[in-house]
């Protein structure tokens, strides 16, 4: 018996319904390609993402105004390649773009701190660095400086196993910065503002706060006198966000000393650049019994950043930041031999001393870290009150992610600025998680430990929770973490080229002969 044939009809409108979901499928696809491809134009992408400011910024910078006339768009740097992972490109558009609308629905434009995003921290997650190896696939054209070429070797031979991006050295590649640039100050003198130049150092005759005049430059460098007395150095245990290496807490008597009012700033800092700036690598010779001026002369200085070390926030007032712990320290030899006196960094007894002014709670003023802080579920429905310690501190809630004139915020009560917040600042000690444990109680002036392998920080930086910037908490330096991105061999033993929100300010011991009273 022969098989039964299947109608002409049936098999007509087989073909008919394969043929009409092909040409579907093809208006589909195309309809598909063509509105992402719209929807991936820098003008679709400004009519949600309302950042007036970052679009302007994108036609000044140099993927915008190139010299080969070529136009890079917002998705070619903030989306991933969509030749090497359609479904990545995908889930990423799909993100940003439902990230931007609910934005666009949800917030003002107002109130957008396009400021507060020009960091390399904000930008490593919004640029994807395959994007720039797309385009950027000769790292050593023709016409690179040396200085090109060095950084470019230590990208290709270090990027993956340190998580290198082109833009930790090109942030303004993509939108312009003004007063940011990446290139060396090599046989640059930086001018400073104040144009006054003192002929000599401070008369200081009784333990009162005294304006420090260096001579030969315009530094000048207000001295707090800090009395001396007993507190009791780290935190209780019940003190909201205590770290382990806060306690346990001992009482301990610290000498009467002269602080710093505020952290050095850029214009103290140049003077001494300007003065001992230099191509070698000596280091700096011991603080020496004879203080004489005379030997001003054997202090070898910084040798100049690799690019302007404020990062476009600008200089003048602001605190000096990036140098390392070597070069604070060279700071205060090079202070000492101009004034005659013994300049120094703050043991961290003295430092938490002198932040406290006095106080035993968790900052100098009023108030818990759990109101302050910005950490926890409850943040997100409900925002922390930050009145009073906006007054006090400059801190992730109001510093606009960079930091602030001293002039910013009030005084402690002995008069000191910014000891919590703007930058972090060095101690002498060396860290260790349990220095406070070999401490006994009724020290006088506790040292820390005799070596280690990195050195105190305390007061917290401009990028900080409330919760990192109390009176208590306690950090360290990340030599090795710091240096990540500087391209010399041997690294800068001066300047750090990954951390921002490091600073320090300086102690002068009471001269012999000065009384007191306690």
């Amino acid at each position: 018996m022969s098989e039964r044939k299947k109608p002409k009809s049936i098999t007509k409108a087989i073909v008919l319904s394969l043929a009409g979901g092909l040409v579907l499928g093809i208006v589909v696809m195309l309809f598909i390609g063509h509105t992402m491809a719209k929807t991936s134009s820098s003008d679709y992408c400004m009519s949600c993402h309302v950042h007036e400011q970052a679009d302007a910024d994108w036609k000044k910078s140099k993927h915008y105004n190139s010299s080969s006339g070529a136009v890079v768009d917002c998705a070619e740097c903030h989306l991933p390649p969509k030749e090497e992972s359609p479904m990545r490109y995908w889930m990423a558009k799909a993100r940003s773009g439902a990230k931007d609308i609910w934005s666009k629905w949800t917030k003002d434009p107002e109130s957008f701190d396009w400021e507060s995003r020009r960091n390399l921290e904000y930008a490593t997650g919004i640029v994807y660095n395959e994007s720039c190896e797309k385009c950027h696939v000769n790292l050593f054209p023709e016409g690179i400086t040396d200085d090109g070429i060095t950084a470019h070797l230590h990208y290709e031979e270090n990027a993956e196993a340190q998580d290198l991006q082109c833009i930790s050295c090109h942030l303004d590649a993509g939108h312009i910065m003004p007063g940011y640039e990446h290139k060396s100050l090599k046989g640059k003198v930086v001018t400073t503002g104040t144009g006054v130049r003192y002929e000599k150092a401070a008369e200081v005759t009784s333990f009162t706060s005294f304006d420090e005049t260096v001579p030969g430059t315009s530094a000048c460098i207000r001295m707090i006198a800090v009395p001396g007395g007993e507190f009791l150095m780290g935190s209780p245990e019940d003190e909201p966000f205590r770290n382990g290496d806060e306690g346990p807490q001992k009482k301990v008597r610290i000498s009467p000393f002269f602080m710093a009012e505020v952290e050095i700033t850029w214009d103290q800092f140049w003077e001494f650049y300007n003065e001992t700036m230099s191509e070698g690598r000596t280091p700096p010779a011991k603080i020496y019994a004879n203080n004489s001026r005379e030997d001003c002369d054997a202090v070898s200085g910084p040798t100049p950043p690799f690019g302007f070390p404020d990062q476009g926030w600008g200089m003048g007032e602001r605190p000096a930041i990036t140098m390392t712990y070597y070069s604070a320290q060279t700071f205060c030899q090079w202070l000492s031999l101009k004034t005659g006196r013994k300049y120094r960094l703050p043991t961290e007894a003295e430092w938490e001393y002198a932040a406290r002014g006095g106080t035993s709670t968790p900052y100098f003023f009023e108030g818990n870290p759990k109101a302050y802080s910005n950490e926890g579920f409850i943040r997100r429905f409900k925002a922390a009150d930050t009145t009073m310690i906006r007054r006090y501190v400059v801190y992730e809630g109001d510093s606009g992610s960079r930091t602030a004139e001293a002039s910013a915020v009030k005084a402690n009560p002995f008069g000191l600025k910014n000891m919590l917040g703007n930058v972090m600042e060095y101690c002498s000690d060396w860290y260790a998680e349990d220095a406070y444990s070999q401490i006994p109680d009724g020290a006088v002036d506790p040292k820390g430990p005799e070596s280690g392998e990195e050195h105190v920080v305390r007061g917290g930086c401009y990028a900080d929770d409330a919760s990192k910037v109390r009176c208590a908490s306690r950090s360290h330096t990340r030599n090795d973490a710091w240096l990540r991105t500087d391209p010399q061999n041997p690294k800068s033993i001066w300047w750090y080229s990954d951390i921002k929100g490091i600073g320090f300010r300086v102690v002068c011991e009471v001269p012999e002969g000065i009384g007191f009273s306690q």
